[in-house]
């Protein structure tokens, strides 16, 4: 059982457990051997046996490989690979140490990310990858997620464990284990056809969770696509180069790391590719009132707020034919219009970030309506009808 204050290779002194998921630990350590003696590392250790397959440690060395042969500023610098045989075979690889904490442990904290943080996260993890795939052989992460991204002490975003990578150089035809995580990982990866696209849309999956707050296996899908722009209020060009970067189909994805970097820094308008019919819908809002794009279904119906409040509703939907409701000869024709047909006005008046954000927005409306424009008008036809019988009687 290992122990803080333990030294193992007469190099390396535990200092405490980092991480512990039953076939790894991470412990942070000093090197004994450093021209600084303070200077700490990462000891990752794997105990042969037991729960342990050779998958697993096949996944390990494959790290250390790897890691060896990587020279990058944002990539944690590769020290020792040794093997204890003590009780238990164990296998340690030694890094160097980042100060800082992960993006996942942000998260945890409740901290959401702005759209500027975002995208500074998505150009530093973009230039590892390019890095990474114009490596010959090329490397594929296949492992982006946020508890593998670190924000360092000094404001850099590093990209560590490099468990699941795989190396082009094997031949055609050898079976790679299937890695990824769930909700980050594309399809064609657990198909054990990963391409450097695959590392695009991980990213993607990452930079939707950090917008969000939610992991993407936990956000609603319609045709394997992700659907968030729901939940977070970003630009649009971004919110485009996200659905691209997340396309089910590699295809359908930026190609490269460079490709997906340029258009992020040039705020490119993109083609997204339809993946649902209702896709158009989400975004013909604010066409204009006279305009003939169709309108959702679901935005459809009698809208109470503009009916019981037509004289405050108008003006943030945008809906400035509703001004004729301020005419005393056809105010009251103009209220039932706008109760008929004030959805569709305000959907084709205003740019809605999708039928959801227009669904919530007018269902405050038709609460406000119904429990102050309703009494309200009540109050003053009451008023109204007094008056006319009074007068009525006088005469």
């Amino acid at each position: 059982m290992l122990q803080s204050e333990q030294v193992l290779q007469d190099r390396y002194q535990l200092q405490r457990l980092l991480g512990n998921n039953g076939v790894r630990q991470t412990w942070l350590a000093r090197d004994l051997q450093a021209d600084d003696a303070s200077e700490l590392v990462v000891v990752k250790l794997l105990a042969f046996g037991g729960a342990v397959s050779w998958d697993d440690l096949k996944l390990f060395e494959r790290e250390a490989q790897i890691l060896k042969q990587l020279k990058h500023p944002r990539i944690p610098q590769y020290i020792d690979y040794f093997c204890i045989d003590d009780r238990s075979l164990w296998f340690g690889l030694v890094e160097k140490y980042i100060p800082g904490e992960s993006i996942k442990e942000k998260l945890a904290s409740c901290h959401r990310f702005s759209e500027k943080q975002a995208r500074k996260i998505a150009v530093d993890i973009l230039k590892i990858l390019i890095y990474l795939h114009s490596l010959n052989p090329l490397v594929l992460h296949r492992d982006v997620k946020p508890s593998n991204l670190i924000w360092g002490d000094d404001n850099q975003v590093y990209l560590v464990d490099f468990g699941a990578v795989q190396d082009k150089a094997a031949k055609e035809g050898v079976t790679f284990t299937v890695v990824g995580t769930y909700g980050y990982a594309p399809m064609e990866q657990f198909g054990g056809k990963a391409v450097p696209a695959s590392d695009l849309y991980a990213l993607g999956a990452t930079i939707i969770h950090l917008l969000t707050g939610l992991p993407p296996s936990e956000l609603p899908q319609r045709s394997l696509r992700i659907e968030f722009s729901h939940l977070v209020n970003i630009s649009s060009d971004f919110s485009e180069w996200l659905q691209k970067l997340t396309s089910p189909a590699p295809e359908d994805r930026f190609a490269t790391a460079p490709a997906a970097l340029d258009a992020l820094n040039n705020r490119a308008r993109l083609k997204i590719v339809p993946q649902y019919k209702s896709l158009p819908d989400i975004n013909n809002s604010g066409c204009g009132i006279n305009s003939m794009a169709p309108v959702p279904e679901a935005v459809l119906g009698w809208n109470w707020g503009a009916f019981f409040m037509p004289y405050f509703w108008i003006w943030p939907n945008n809906v400035w034919v509703g001004l004729l409701c301020f005419l005393p000869t056809i105010g009251i024709v103009m209220t039932i219009a706008l109760g008929a047909k004030g959805n569709e006005w305000a959907w084709k008046s205003r740019r809605w970030r999708s039928i959801e954000h227009f669904q919530r927005h007018q269902r405050g409306w038709a609460i406000a309506g119904l429990l102050i424009g309703g009494p309200i008008s009540l109050v003053m036809w009451s008023i109204a009808i007094s008056a006319l019988i009074t007068a009525f009687l006088s005469n």
